[in-house]
């Protein structure tokens, strides 16, 4: 159940954000935004608030933000159609009934003879043999409604193909940019409540079975010098006692203002590459400063992202295979081992999943942001768009490609589950 909950809360979050940073650009450059959704597939929950409907669906495997533009209008009204118009207070059109007109009894049927819900902003029709062609204006917010089902018309401006290249672009980027600035939150957050550590070769704190105890060291004792050798920072210091694993070494030690020396035995631990290292049972001296805590999550979140660049080139060279990618089975499974490690590992992970999760988006592949980036960028080049049609079919293809890649790294997780 912790690693549900986990789960659920972090990747909720993550894409939160990420549709967020769509949402709030494409409204700041006036794109009609139609749904902010968590998830694909059938709603589970759903409200309207201003312009946007906001949904959490049920397959929790991301989200998206249906801006006007993008998709073709699921209705066309075509001259010959019968609709109702109703009207506001200044007498333009403010809704469109297409079907169900018996039960809007007090709108005005009308045959349409020519409609322009982008430009112009008009419908004109008769409403009977006796009256002829008559003119209606029509309300920038107005809706059309199909199976009661009330859908709000774009006008071009309105679009996200009206925009310039540099909001186009803005507002496509702003999703992944929004996961490196939540990186960088959650970085500052854990150095807040962890504590930074400082390099200067101070004692932290004094683990239970360790030497240092043994030799009656204390928290905030500075250690002067090793076997003679002075040491001025905590890298220093740790990198003679790891030099020397098992070996009996002089600690020259300052506590509040007097000097003492003691003899310690380093123990022995296995080092990250599975050499032997000393330690002698101490940690670090923490400290907690707001402005060293925003320094931390912009320096942790830019070695996050190098490690993970990496990592990919790895991949495309062939060091790691399609067998080391993780896909949602397999991160449920890390998720929980990260959770039982407590709260601040956790928001370690949730950092890491941020700056992947943003890394992802912006590489150059169809159906992702940095896919349609790369047709911005070639429209900037060429000074015109590329088809849409052409351009909705490469990300069609790409989208088909990046579901079979995430069947088969989730066919793997679940072999390696039951292995």
């Amino acid at each position: 159940m912790n690693t549900l909950i986990a789960v659920i809360v972090i990747f909720g979050l993550l894409v939160f954000i990420h549709e967020w940073g769509h949402l709030i650009f494409a409204k700041r450059a006036g794109i009609l935004c139609r749904e902010f959704a968590i998830g694909f597939g059938p709603k589970i929950f759903s409200f309207k608030k201003n312009e946007t409907v906001y949904t959490i669906r049920l397959l929790p495997l991301g989200g998206f933000v249906r801006m006007a533009g993008e998709d073709p209008e699921m209705v066309h009204i075509k001259p010959g159609y019968e609709i109702g118009l109703l009207f506001n207070d200044s007498g333009k059109v403010n809704r469109m009934i297409i079907n169900n007109k018996s039960k809007h009894p007090d709108c005005k049927i009308i045959q349409v003879e020519k409609i322009d819900l982008e430009h112009d902003l008009i419908v004109q029709g008769y409403v009977d043999d006796n009256e002829g062609l008559t003119t209606y204006h029509i309300d920038e917010k107005a809706e059309y409604v199909y199976d009661e089902q009330a859908t709000q018309i774009a006008p071009y401006d309105r679009q996200f193909g009206s925009k310039t290249v540099g909001q186009r672009a803005a507002a496509i980027f702003a999703g992944p940019l929004m996961n490196f600035v939540l990186a960088v939150v959650v970085l500052m957050a854990y150095a807040m409540i962890a504590g930074m550590p400082v390099d200067e070769p101070v004692v932290g704190d004094v683990t239970d079975d360790g030497a240092a105890i043994e030799a009656g060291l204390e928290s905030g004792d500075r250690i002067v010098s090793i076997d003679g050798q002075s040491v001025d920072t905590w890298e220093e210091m740790t990198s003679i006692i790891q030099a020397n694993p098992n070996e009996t070494l002089q600690f020259e030690v300052e506590r509040e203002g007097e000097l003492f020396d003691v003899s310690m035995t380093t123990q022995e631990r296995e080092g990250p590459e599975e050499e032997e290292l000393g330690v002698i049972g101490v940690t670090a001296p923490m400290e907690r400063n707001f402005g060293g805590a925003i320094l931390f999550g912009f320096t942790q979140t830019y070695e996050y992202t190098v490690l993970i660049f990496e990592a990919l080139g790895m991949l495309i060279t062939g060091q790691f295979s399609l067998d080391h990618l993780a896909g949602p089975v397999g991160i449920y499974n890390y998720t929980g081992e990260v959770a039982a490690m407590g709260i601040l590992v956790l928001f370690q992970w949730a950092a890491i999943l941020s700056v992947n999760l943003g890394i992802i988006n912006l590489l150059p592949l169809p159906a992702l942001d940095g896919g349609r980036l790369i047709f911005i960028g070639l429209e900037a080049v060429r000074g015109k768009p590329i088809d849409p049609q052409k351009e909705g079919l490469v990300h069609f293809v790409g989208f088909a490609l990046l579901m079979l890649l995430m069947l088969v790294v989730t066919w793997n997780d679940i072999n390696k589950f039951f292995m």
